[in-house]
């Protein structure tokens, strides 16, 4: 499969019609045609649906849509990393989060990594466990962070400097909100909305001493916007970390931790036996002397 190729089928996939594609392509249209047939031949899939207007992908086009996609951001970094491997220290760097405070210290490495080197790039991807560990296992992202409960024993990694607790945001009109800090016989009954990863690894279970099956939850999500947006709007109380409330916590919410507490750790992680940019590696460079040191220089 050509990486040239791969270009063609993704003009097409963009403009819809292959004379649309051939154009943007600055070639003709039988040799565009032809090309396509020949993907399609190699792939034994039929990849297009060409109608009277427009062609529209089939589930195996939607699917080396993304592939395509990848691959070609893949070797555009590929390109230019090596381009600059005799230069002097820039690039690019693609780091897949999760939005919680805990990226701090990753924010003041930046800070000092670019004020060494202007020309080092970071690219932030937001996301939860399951969304970081594809794109590190893809390649896609360089390093990734992943909050416990989390395995991290297939990735090298670092441990940030703090713990994040848990605990619960809600409209501050909510019964709850009276109480010092939230116990789970308190829970009961309660419209709850933890994250997706809280949910799927069943987090809460030690916590509680009850079947975790027995709390009412009526949403989950990846991201904490949306989820805050749920909690402004009553639809319930958001299980999440008191440094990511102090970041979303507008006027009508507040933040009550979980008692006993419950705490968890922040990891940056990234592939075994990496083969690593000079960014890169300047970076993880840079981590490694912050954590050593003790906590990161803050503010500046």
């Amino acid at each position: 499969m050509d990486i040239r190729v791969l270009q063609y089928f993704l003009a097409v996939a963009r403009e819809q019609t292959v004379s649309g594609a051939a154009q943007s392509l600055h070639m003709t249209q039988p040799s565009l045609s032809k090309q396509l047939k020949a993907l399609e031949d190699e792939l034994g899939k039929q990849l297009f649906i060409r109608g009277s207007r427009h062609i529209t992908l089939t589930q195996e086009g939607l699917l080396l849509r993304k592939r395509a996609e990848e691959i070609i951001s893949l070797v555009e970094r590929t390109r230019a990393e090596i381009r600059a491997a005799d230069e002097h220290i820039a690039g690019d760097i693609y780091i897949g989060s999760a939005e919680t405070e805990g990226v701090r210290p990753l924010a003041q490495a930046v800070r000092q990594v670019q004020q060494q080197h202007p020309g080092i790039h970071f690219h932030f991807f937001s996301g939860d466990c399951y969304d970081v560990t594809e794109w590190l296992d893809r390649g896609l992202v360089d390093f990734g962070t992943l909050l416990e409960p989390v395995d991290v024993s297939k990735y090298d990694s670092l441990r940030l400097p703090r713990p994040d607790v848990w605990g619960l945001l809600m409209r501050k009109d909510n019964p709850l909100a009276a109480h010092a800090a939230i116990r789970p016989s308190d829970l009961k009954g309660v419209p709850l909305i933890p994250s997706r990863q809280l949910a799927g690894e069943n987090g809460l279970s030690g916590w509680l001493g009850y079947d975790y099956e027995a709390l009412n939850i009526v949403a989950t999500g990846n991201l904490i916007n949306n989820l805050v947006l749920l909690a402004q709007e009553g639809v319930g109380c958001v299980f999440t970390l008191d440094g990511l409330a102090d970041l979303v916590c507008g006027k009508s919410l507040c933040f009550r931790p979980l008692e006993p507490r419950m705490e968890s750790w922040m990891y940056i992680v990234w592939k075994k036996y990496p083969v690593f940019s000079r960014p890169a590696e300047f970076f993880l460079t840079q981590l490694r002397r912050n954590f050593l040191a003790g906590t990161p220089p803050q503010g500046g």
